[in-house]
């Protein structure tokens, strides 16, 4: 029987994290480094800061890559240069999402000021991507040994909004992040038993992170989560060794939700 050390380990492995320059991003291309893979670190801008820290650190090859996930050559062409110049794909963790800002017209507003044109950007960030590159990649995932897909996907994919919670605020709970956040669950669970049994593709649900939200909305969201905190990024990062190593060999089709029990009540 082998170790938690030894089924733990990802020595040798190659992770492919999109949105690997965001927040969380950032700490899961530190967990799968901890844990000995190598990394492509894809995000709109080229990360060279954190390719190069997290080389010099754990001893990895780290790839930075700069890529609009909207374009879809690009991105059914990445897996490949992955293999090119890695050496294997192994792990595609999914962390890039259009989470938009008071400012992108026609999302954190009522529903009623809601638009089709921010609905269709929305899913083809969060949820066509996620199509592409997981088609695109299917053959060398399937070739690994060890294939394992994450999806980040978000609490709202799972239940609907409280909507008190921004009142007063500019933040907003727009239905295409929602929308695409559920689409990207159920693809999921049938990309699961599609690509079974040589690739296994489950989910992390994170819950709401803290970054400087407004008090009101902090206040409020404590109020109603049982571990009474938001979350930080290196709640993140146990999730992410786990559903990516051989810890969870015999795990697939789930969705993992990180919340602090937001989602129990």
């Amino acid at each position: 029987m082998k170790s938690l050390a030894e089924l733990s380990s990802l020595r040798g492995r190659t992770a492919l994290v999109t949105g690997g320059a965001g927040h969380i991003g950032r700490a899961i291309c530190s967990a799968l480094a901890e844990l000995g893979s190598n990394l492509a670190i894809l995000d709109l801008h080229e990360d060279t800061t954190t390719a190069a820290a997290l080389e010099k650190e754990r001893g990895i090859k780290a790839l930075p890559l700069a890529l609009d996930l909207t374009d879809e050559p690009a991105l059914r062409a990445v897996p490949d240069r992955v293999l090119r110049e890695l050496g294997s794909l192994d792990i595609i963790v999914h962390s890039a999402a259009l989470v938009g800002t008071s400012a992108l017209r026609g999302w954190a507003v009522p529903f009623a000021a809601q638009n089709s044109e921010t609905w269709r950007q929305a899913l083809e960030v969060n949820l066509t991507s996620a199509f592409n590159l997981a088609q695109a990649a299917a053959p060398a995932l399937a070739a690994s040994g060890h294939g394992s897909v994450i999806f980040i996907g978000s609490i709202y994919g799972v239940v609907g909004p409280d909507l008190g919670l921004y009142e007063g605020t500019n933040l907003g709970n727009p239905a295409a992040y929602a929308a695409s956040k559920g689409g990207l669950l159920q693809f999921t669970r049938w990309l699961a038993t599609s690509l079974a049994p040589k690739v296994r593709v489950n989910m992390i649900t994170p819950g709401g992170v803290e970054r400087g939200q407004p008090a009101t909305f902090r206040e409020r969201y404590l109020h109603r989560t049982p571990l009474a905190r938001m979350a930080t990024e290196e709640d993140f990062k146990g999730a992410v060794a786990y559903l990516a190593s051989d810890l969870s060999a015999y795990v697939t089709g789930q969705n993992l939700i990180v919340d602090g029990g937001w989602t129990t009540w």
